[in-house]
């Protein structure tokens, strides 16, 4: 008999409420190492709080959230991330002033015991600058180190956000809407540049443009009021008629 995978993320029975408002309401979910899924639904369903609830940011009001086996329900973001969990934002999250290199460093160094080292030059951490040079050549952006980074394109800031999350090698990744104001070519750049991470990397991606998502993932999971209403391989929910009719319309047809 085969053993089942191993579990990235599991959720079970996930609830967090403000005032009586339910905004994630009893989610259960199981994502696999390796496994690229898609959390979908629209505005107000808990998709960016059901985010927060696993990155740390916030507490959930009932349930249990583990990480590759571990119980981090009431672990803070830091911790979390030491087992090797990583987010973007729907908002860009940067420093402007600094380059592009510059932001990449703070990246690389959040998690080592070099953030402690005040009074040693950063020019004496030779790895981390290596680093930072794979990982903004990994996400297209190679040349573009010394440029500050008010100065870069929306689409290459966003680019920059991913070259952040994976700064500190994560092995959960979460993605919130990352091709959000992005071009039509520059949602195709950042598609591409998702398909070629690592498949070591488990993915659970926010995502509004349903090609993109259909196009990144393996598995869809679907939120309405904050429940999961439908889950399952990316041409099942397609073929979903409840999904069809309440949260993709013609984008499926």
């Amino acid at each position: 008999m085969a053993e089942p995978p191993q579990l990235a993320l599991s959720l079970s029975s996930v609830s967090k409420a403000f005032e009586g408002l339910h905004a994630v309401d009893g989610v259960s979910l199981s994502v696999a190492v390796g496994e690229r899924r898609a959390l979908i639904g629209p505005n107000g369903a808990g998709k960016t709080t059901l985010f927060s609830l696993i990155s740390g940011e916030t507490h959930p009001t009932a349930g249990q959230i583990s990480l590759f086996g571990r119980n981090v329900t009431r672990l803070p973001p830091h911790r979390r991330a030491a087992l090797g969990l990583a987010r973007t934002y729907q908002i860009t999250n940067l420093f402007p002033r600094l380059t592009v290199s510059e932001n990449c460093l703070l990246a690389v160094q959040a998690l080592t015991p070099a953030k402690l080292h005040l009074h040693r030059a950063l020019s004496r951490y030779t790895d981390h600058f290596a680093r930072a040079r794979s990982v903004l050549e990994a996400v297209g952006l190679q040349g573009k180190e010394n440029e500050v980074v008010r100065n870069l394109s929306h689409g290459e800031q966003r680019q920059l956000e991913i070259a952040l999350s994976l700064a500190g090698n994560p092995r959960l990744l979460l993605l919130d809407e990352p091709t959000a104001g992005l071009s039509p070519a520059e949602s195709h750049t950042m598609t591409a540049l998702l398909k070629k991470l690592d498949n070591a990397i488990t993915l659970l991606v926010i995502e509004h443009d349903m090609d993109v998502a259909f196009e990144l993932t393996d598995r869809i999971t679907v939120l309405h009021y904050g429940k999961v209403i439908a889950d399952g391989l990316s041409h099942e929910v397609k073929s979903n008629p409840v999904v069809q009719e309440i949260y993709l319309g013609a984008a499926v047809q």
